[in-house]
């Protein structure tokens, strides 16, 4: 079971728990690099305007500061935007970083990157303030062909499909169609209809259309409309005879209706199952331009979007030069979370360590590690005891620890191993002997 965090939003974990994250680390990393993603890592700190650029998220920026600031920090700490802060997310910083490196990068880069991130949320399941991320993305210079948001999403179901996580979907909308539609009914605040429109699951189809029809100035046709578009789901590409059947015309929203049906459909094909067309997806940040996903476990829907992201075609630039994207980014410290509170995956041991080796009295020191020098060139993870206690004492000490092997060697240079699971003991050579490949390594594995 995960702990509560004695600091509210800034998980910890045990050792045990820890494996289980390292795992899901290990499995995202393996899958993105077979598909030619490279690693990066930004700074943890930007300025404030950077930050602020895309999106109204002031609210979850933490600031960076001195305790003792001086006059000159304390002024940058009330607005100015070259005070430093905390990223709130991976993206922002990767725009940042494409930039400033654009000279020595191959285009289209692809990149993995997993970090921390810090963001001003309220704490509750599924939301710290500090936790990792694993993100992807794919960069252009000047262009980047749609055939990159397809790729993305097959890419990002298949590494959650090598994870000890219950199945989820993939909900997939474009930002181009809604926006397409609203201007085809006459909403011209596109963005403002979209922001409502993110509100839907937290706040109801009543109250978004209240706030269409207050903050944007819509008539009860005009929201209506809008959440009959929002209503569309489907797990093939009939959604686009659906969104046709509503009469609206506009040639964005024709173009986001072509960009999403090839999606969907190349999911069906390489992803089935696991990818759906849902136009109630917006997504709040305002960088993104086309494609936009959200992902849910089945079963855990109330947990939120386990990985998210879309198209950004105007977040990186220079000049006149642009460098559009698409990306989606997976919330570790979400997954791990509710991976270790729901039980649903655990460690095969609480730490790597399989085999402890005894000590017969203080001299046997030297001995000992010469064994486990042995032992660890063939690659297995061993500890040599702290003192030479009772056997028995030596044997609980492993036992707490989860280690299944205890090694012990007589006055003659005799060698046995004991499996303190079993009990079974016998005599083995520490240049040969190995445990079986289920105890060589821990493994996590479905409960």
């Amino acid at each position: 079971m995960a702990r509560t965090a004695s600091l509210s939003g800034f998980p910890e974990w045990l050792p045990e728990e820890r494996l289980v994250e390292l795992h899901v680390l290990d499995t995202l990393r393996r899958v993105f690099e077979l598909h030619g993603f490279s690693s990066i890592e930004t700074r943890a700190v930007e300025t404030v305007g950077q930050l602020l650029r895309k999106g109204e998220i002031d609210k979850e920026v933490y600031g960076l500061s001195r305790l003792q600031e001086d006059e000159e920090e304390s002024r940058a700490a009330k607005g100015d935007h070259h005070a430093l802060a905390l990223h709130f997310d991976l993206t922002v910083p990767f725009a940042r970083y494409v930039v400033e490196n654009a000279g020595y990068l191959a285009f289209p880069f692809r990149r993995y990157q997993i970090q921390k991130v810090w963001r001003g949320e309220r704490p509750q399941e599924g939301r710290a303030r500090e936790f990792t991320q694993a993100d992807i993305d794919i960069v252009g210079d000047g262009v980047l062909p749609f055939r990159y948001d397809v790729e993305i999403a097959l890419v990002i179901a298949e590494a959650l499909g090598a994870l000890p996580i219950p199945d989820f979907r993939l909900r997939i909308n474009n930002r181009k169609l809604a926006e397409g539609f609203y201007r085809g009914i006459g909403l011209t605040d596109t963005a403002g209809v979209l922001r409502s429109i993110d509100k839907l699951e937290k706040i109801g189809p009543a109250k978004v259309a209240e706030l269409l029809k207050t903050e944007l100035g819509a008539t009860e046709e005009q929201a209506q409309a809008a959440l009959s578009l929002a209503g569309i789901r489907t797990e093939d590409t009939s959604f686009v005879e659906k969104v046709r059947a509503l009469g609206v015309k506009d040639e964005l929203l024709e173009e986001g209706l072509n960009e999403l049906e090839q999606v969907i459909a190349a999911a069906v094909h390489r992803a089935p199952g696991k990818v759906v067309a849902d136009l109630s997806i917006a997504r709040g940040l305002d960088y993104y331009t086309g494609t936009v996903v959200e992902t849910v476990l089945v079963g855990h829907e109330q947990l939120g979007s386990i990985c998210s992201g879309g198209r950004y075609d105007a977040l990186a630039s220079k000049g006149n030069r642009k460098f559009p994207g698409v990306g989606l980014s997976i919330g570790v410290t979400r997954l791990v979370s509710r991976i270790l509170s729901q039980e649903l995956a655990q460690a095969t041991r609480k730490v790597p360590t399989a085999v402890l080796v005894a000590l017969n009295n203080d001299d046997s020191w030297g001995a000992a590690q010469d064994v486990a020098a042995q032992l660890r060139s063939r690659g297995i993870s061993t500890e040599v005891a702290a003192k030479a206690e009772k056997f028995g004492k030596q044997i609980k000490f492993a036992d707490r620890r989860g280690i299944p092997f205890v090694w012990f060697t007589d006055d003659d240079g005799k060698h046995q191993v004991k499996d303190i699971r079993s009990g079974e003991q016998t005599d083995a050579d520490p240049a040969t002997w190995t445990p079986s490949d289920e105890d060589l390594y821990v493994r996590v594995v479905n409960a």
